[in-house]
């Protein structure tokens, strides 16, 4: 008699959109990188697909940006947090991985908890319960055994808000600083003339049509004082067009890149940056490159933030560096001879300049560069939960 061989431990991922799509990847990778048995299932986009984990119906379906949006997809949000919940109980996993999209995946989470409270859950990317809404963090407890976060701060403040226990596993952006670090010869065209301006509008379609028209005239002074500028636009393919309406007025020339590999390039050649806060803000720091950093909202969303959010910085560079070092400017603040005044300066050996450079030297030491890939430990942790090693 023939006994049936063991198998491996199962783990259900949910991604909501592209960014947790690409996490998901890269976890799957990892975690069969360390148990080649692993059972793999879940919901997630083109990137979890492409490493073998089809997704229940598209991910577009979920990737739903704005309240007037949110209001008339409802419906439909709503039926997938149920079906979802439901393919998981079927499925019966040792783990369920929510990954990032908090508003769609905890919802997931509390229905299966409620029903299948013996199922693991881990959340991979801790909610920035830290800046806003900080009841949250105690009141994952009952539905989220375990948080894997991505910048080094985050563990403690869930501690100190009550939270689950929270490892911090490491930023993906730590497994490609080889593609932002220059050369010899880029860090020499870092400094060489005409400099390199890089300038990030948004990802998304409405922060590029508020950023836009305040950029173009920031550049405009800019151009009047510096002299000649080359001035780099990254774009993601799919608002290619919508970036090139939205410098068409720009009154200097403008190169847009889609490709991967010539965003990395002018990351590792450009002497400064323009951009909107986010994670573009961690992006540059760890290219090196000093930046000044802008954001615009509508009216009821800035009451939302006066009333709800509460921290130190809107600059994710700045959170995790523990120093206000990038400027920021918001709202009413954000003009075009506030951002030039405070960008002239990055252009040349300033005291402004080298307070930032020498505080992004200090990044590999904060977010362990060069140690465990982020991946790596994030698969580990997810395979602790679940018994498997």
């Amino acid at each position: 008699m023939t006994t049936a061989a063991p198998q491996g431990p199962h783990i259900f991922l949910v991604a909501g959109e592209e960014s947790g799509d690409r996490l998901g990847a890269a976890l799957i990778a990892a975690l069969r990188r360390a148990r080649p048995d692993v059972r793999l299932s879940g919901v997630g986009g083109s990137h979890m697909a492409a490493e073998g984990v089809p997704s229940l119906f598209p991910l577009g379906d979920l990737a739903i940006i704005g309240f007037g949006a949110i209001l008339s997809s409802l419906p439909r949000i709503l039926r997938r947090i149920g079906e979802v919940a439901e393919a998981v109980i079927a499925a019966d996993p040792d783990v369920l991985v929510i990954i990032d999209s908090p508003e769609f995946t905890h919802r997931v989470a509390r229905k299966v908890r409620a029903r299948a409270p013996h199922i693991r859950i881990v959340d991979y990317v801790c909610p920035s319960v830290w800046a806003w809404r900080p009841w949250r963090a105690r009141a994952m407890r009952s539905y989220v055994d375990r948080v894997l976060a991505l910048l080094p701060f985050e563990p403690a403040a869930m501690q100190r808000l009550g939270g689950p226990p929270t490892d911090f596993v490491g930023h993906p952006l730590a497994e490609r600083v080889h593609d932002l670090r220059p050369d010899a010869g880029e860090a020499r065209r870092r400094l060489s003339d005409p400099p390199l301006l890089l300038v990030m509008p948004g990802s998304r379609g409405g922060e590029i049509r508020r950023m836009a028209e305040v950029f173009g005239a920031t550049l405009g002074h800019v151009a009047a004082c510096v002299g000649a500028l080359e001035v780099v636009v990254p774009a993601v393919p799919r608002l290619e067009g919508a970036v090139r309406a939205a410098v068409a007025s720009w009154p200097v020339p403008v190169r847009i890149v889609t490709d991967t590999a010539e965003k990395h390039r002018s990351f590792r050649q450009a002497r400064a940056a323009l951009t909107k806060s986010g994670t573009s803000t961690l992006e540059l720091a760890l290219a090196g490159v000093p930046m000044v950093a802008a954001y615009k909202v509508s009216w009821p969303e800035e009451m939302v933030g006066r009333l709800l959010i509460n921290v130190q910085s809107y600059i994710l560079a700045n959170l995790v560096v523990g120093q206000n070092v990038v400027p920021q400017f918001l709202q009413y603040q954000c003009t075009p001879g506030a951002l030039c005044g405070a960008l002239i300066p990055l252009f040349s050996d300033t005291p402004e300049r080298r307070l930032q450079v020498e505080a992004f030297d200090r990044l590999d030491r904060i977010m362990d560069i060069g140690g465990t890939a982020p991946s790596d430990h994030a698969a580990a942790l997810v395979l602790q939960s679940s018994g498997g090693i």
